[in-house]
């Protein structure tokens, strides 16, 4: 395959999807920036920003625990870089924040020509009571929504797409896998040999075409990949 959409179409067994970043917008920075308001300069903001992601990223690395704990050990260990204060109601905000996230303008009618004829699956980095009201605003109805706490392992690691695999009775080489993160989706996806992994060119990343059988700006863009 190439990075065009003028790919001969993979018509997969099933679509699954990163959810927040590559279908809903991912507004962590904004609320990170909101609650550091007022012990953060507005110049130093960027890179409080930078090291948020790179906590989170790094508190799901080991063993499955709470999103809330990740968010706390990433809020704690930010502050303690900046050289702020820590304050709990941090960690309250941000995770009540996550549920209230609609999605991207594209996706909704981009899924809604793919729904019903490919089934549609979530594999997201969150737990079970925040998703739901997320995926309904997606525009298009789901399969199957798998979360970190059910799978007992977030993404990036292996676990997490296994658990999916072994839930669908579906090999990863039948699937599809739709993601704007190489960090957290597009490197496993690779390892573990989907079918295609198609790179949704949000901005969060930089493109890497070893990682990524097709690349699209937005998912308006994503039936035409599989022949719609």
């Amino acid at each position: 395959m190439t990075s065009t959409l003028y790919t001969p179409p993979f018509r997969p067994k099933y679509i699954s999807f990163d959810c927040y970043g590559t279908l809903i917008n991912f507004r962590m920075a904004d609320v990170s920036r909101a609650f550091f308001a007022d012990r953060i300069p507005a110049e130093r903001m960027d890179e409080m920003v930078k090291l948020f992601s790179m906590y989170r990223f790094d508190e799901i690395l080991g063993d499955w625990k709470p999103y809330r704990d990740v968010l706390h050990g990433a809020i704690r260990r930010t502050s303690a870089a900046m050289g702020v204060e820590f304050r709990e109601a941090d960690v309250d905000t941000t995770y009540a924040a996550v549920p209230t996230w609609g999605p991207h303008a594209d996706v909704p009618g981009g899924l809604s020509k793919i729904g019903g004829k490919i089934p549609l699956v979530i594999l997201s980095n969150a737990m079970n009571e925040q998703i739901q009201s997320n995926v309904d605003q997606l525009g298009a109805p789901f399969h199957r929504v798998y979360t970190a706490e059910s799978a007992g392992a977030y993404k990036p690691r292996m676990r997490a797409f296994e658990f999916m695999f072994d839930m669908l009775g579906c090999g990863p080489e039948d699937m599809m896998h739709v993601s704007s993160s190489f960090r957290y989706d597009q490197n496993t996806a690779t390892d573990l040999g989907f079918g295609c992994r198609v790179f949704v060119g949000r901005g969060h990343e930089p493109s890497n075409a070893f990682y990524r059988d097709v690349e699209i700006p937005h998912i308006g863009c994503l039936p035409a990949v599989v022949g719609l």
